[in-house]
């Protein structure tokens, strides 16, 4: 939701049209931010405490958001965003949870199934706000934050009603290894990469989307809200074959097709145009390729930690992406009022093409990446290895 109309809210009550998208840079500041924290509580007081803990935390953080639009508190907005984004470093590690709970090979669908329950997401997050936007003659969009108030409070009801489960048993042959020798692995930098990769490209464009298109190109929130619902679909959709395509095609070509997707996305943004069925089918595509190379690089990223490791290398992980996501997301802002959005999109292409030179680095590190990365084999260390 904030993702959908926190640009347009912000335009309206901020007093620098340039950091009309400061309220999502914070919640995304807030996710990289409380990366680390969270995966540390989790550690102490198990996922099922930490999870039902943060959506309370987004429950209240919501209320402050539809408190703060009815007010024209930029300040307030601001940090109803830095505390929903720190409810998300929380969420994403459902990704986490599930793969520790199936087999190691199994770990890319897991992570795949967990992401297609977003679909949901995708389509109610925006479809609630623009329905409740003038609830009871309030503010407009304080209503929205109001219906995710009560979305996030009966998360968290759900939570308290479900009973333990049985986490796949693991046999630990070794010490953990410090951070540093975790992250100095190839394949923990190509996963880390594909992390940061898609989350910079995908953020830095689509949160300059809803001010291109309403403020600057003059579309209506109707058709702003189709290309932002659209965009979330086409990044949560394609879970339902991308864990099978991980194990049919190898991790590295999953991620080529990542990368080649969302460079057409900025084809299509720089150079052929920005009427609405360019944004549609450039958002689209954007959404696809975020989804091949994250659940990927997710998928990588479990083979190279022991499961002692884990809440670290985790941690590491996400701090980093999501730092990365933080700082594109606050830039897109002064970036489509300075630059405007043919400009914009061409800043993408340097990560991109780095991006693509890592993969290709990676087949060089090992025999048979593909196989040996996209199946998780494991060695008598209790990591994984690419070795055949």
């Amino acid at each position: 939701m904030l993702v959908t109309f926190g640009g347009i809210v912000g335009t309206h009550i901020t007093p620098v049209p340039a950091l009309a998208t400061l309220p999502l840079s914070m919640s995304i500041l807030g996710l990289a931010l409380s990366s680390i924290p969270a995966a540390a509580m989790m550690r102490r007081i198990g996922r099922k405490r930490g999870f039902i803990g943060s959506a309370l935390v987004a429950t209240c953080a919501a209320l402050l958001a539809a408190t703060s639009i009815a007010n024209e508190s930029f300040v307030g907005l601001c940090v109803s965003g830095f505390l929903l984004g720190s409810n998300m470093a929380f969420v994403h590690q459902y990704r986490f949870a599930a793969t520790e709970y199936v087999a190691e090979i199994d770990a890319g669908k897991a992570v795949s199934t967990v992401m297609l329950g977003t679909l949901v997401a995708a389509w109610l997050g925006p479809e609630l706000g623009d329905q409740l936007r003038l609830l009871g003659g309030w503010a407009e969009f304080s209503g929205s934050f109001v219906g995710l108030s009560v979305l996030c409070l009966l998360a968290a009801i759900v939570l308290l009603a479900l009973g333990p489960a049985s986490q796949r048993a693991t046999v630990e042959q070794a010490p953990p290894r410090p951070l540093r020798v975790i992250a100095a692995q190839p394949r923990f930098i190509v996963a880390l990469l594909a992390g940061l990769s898609s989350y910079v490209v995908m953020s830095f464009i689509m949160t300059a989307t809803p001010i291109s298109m309403h403020v600057v190109d003059g579309m209506s929130v109707a058709e702003t809200k189709r290309v932002i619902s659209t965009h979330l679909l086409a990044m949560y959709l394609p879970s339902l074959a991308s864990g099978w395509l991980i194990r049919v095609l190898g991790i590295r070509l999953m991620m080529y097709l990542g990368v080649a997707l969302m460079g057409v996305c900025v084809l299509i943004s720089s150079v052929v145009g920005h009427h609405f069925v360019h944004y549609l089918t450039g958002l689209a595509l954007l959404g696809v390729g975020w989804n091949f190379l994250f659940v990927a690089g997710t998928t990588l990223l479990t083979t190279t930690y022991r499961p002692a490791e884990r809440f670290s290398a985790q941690g590491l992980n996400d701090f980093t992406v999501f730092g990365s996501q933080a700082i594109a997301s606050l830039a897109a802002g002064p970036a489509i009022t300075l630059l405007g959005w043919e400009q914009l999109n061409l800043l993408a292409i340097p990560v991109l093409v780095g991006m693509l030179l890592a993969v290709w680095r990676l087949g060089h590190h090992t025999t048979h990446p593909d196989k040996n990365v996209a199946t998780g084999v494991a060695t008598t260390s209790g990591a994984t290895s690419n070795n055949p």
